[in-house]
């Protein structure tokens, strides 16, 4: 794995996280239709950071594109989850933000 993305990762890693705990928790919300994009796009964005994840630690000569398709997706879910007072959401969003520019940093 290239050390330079060696942070990075740990970011995407983490943003992983929060975003399956906001989707599993989204779900638990008396008003799911409410929570319904917000839900799809947890899913999105920990899909697209487990693969930029694989990405860094294969040496994908993607890396880059995909890193820039991750900040793009990151931004889309912290503005959903930022709609709504739920603290798992709020986590996720504050998590998609600084992921986002771990991402675009990186590719800088």
């Amino acid at each position: 794995m290239n050390s330079k993305y060696a942070e990075t990762l740990k970011v995407i890693l983490e943003c992983l996280e929060e975003c399956n705990t906001c989707f599993d928790a989204c779900l638990k919300e008396e008003n799911v239709k409410m929570m319904a994009e917000c839900i799809r796009l947890d899913r999105e964005c920990a899909d697209v950071c487990a693969f930029a994840a694989q990405a860094i630690t294969r040496n994908s000569p993607f890396t880059n594109q995909i890193l820039e398709l991750c900040a793009e997706v990151c931004d889309r879910c912290a503005e959903e989850c930022a709609k709504h007072e739920e603290d798992h959401c709020e986590r996720c969003a504050e998590s998609c933000r600084k992921c986002a520019k771990a991402c675009r940093q990186a590719v800088a």
